[in-house]
């Protein structure tokens, strides 16, 4: 048994497997420090300068569209000020266009009006000479009948129109002042 320890501590003892060995550390180390630098030098710059630019222009189109909603945000407030002044505008013309119409319609009464004044007076006014002139024929053809019948009554003729027509106009004055009581009574 003793030779057994004695093999057994001359023997090595086995390696550890989870455990490099001194010379696979160095140069894994070397190499990390390597790659290091060189990620350090050249890719990270890149990479940082990669992702300040997409920072900066999705900063500046978030800007942009800020910008863009206050321009879209006084359009649709000038669009409903210009809108609201418009119905204000509207409405004015037609008032206007109400106002105007009741005018022409009050223009166009007066000068109806007006017009049926001048005919009624243009009519009263040809009816009068009318009933004038049938008073003149009447009272012409009245003397003529008066004096025929006169003459036929007396038996004599009367052909002296002067003297005729001075009995018919003498006969007519006194039958026309007879009519005015009569006239004035109903």
């Amino acid at each position: 048994m003793l030779h057994a320890v004695i093999a057994a501590a001359t023997e090595e003892a086995a390696p550890n497997p989870l455990i490099p060995e001194p010379y696979d550390i160095i140069w894994s180390a070397v190499c990390f420090v390597v790659i290091l630098f060189f990620f350090w030098k050249l890719v990270l710059p890149k990479m940082q300068k990669l992702l300040d630019d997409r920072a900066e222009a999705i900063e500046g189109n978030i800007a942009k569209a800020d910008d863009a909603q206050r321009k879209a945000e006084a359009a649709l407030v000038q669009y409903t000020a210009q809108l609201a002044e418009a119905r204000a505008e509207a409405g004015q013309i037609r008032d206007q266009a109400r106002t105007d119409g009741q005018r022409i319609v009050a223009e166009h009464k007066e000068a109806a009006t007006a017009e049926a004044g001048r005919i009624a007076a243009s009519a009263k006014t040809q009816i009068e000479a009318e009933r004038q002139a049938a008073v003149v024929s009447l009272r012409s053809e009245v003397g003529t009948l008066a004096i025929d019948l006169a003459s036929g009554v007396i038996g004599e003729s009367l052909s002296d129109d002067a003297k005729a027509s001075a009995i018919v106009d003498r006969f007519l004055a006194e039958l026309e002042a007879s009519e005015a009581p009569v006239a004035g009574k109903i």
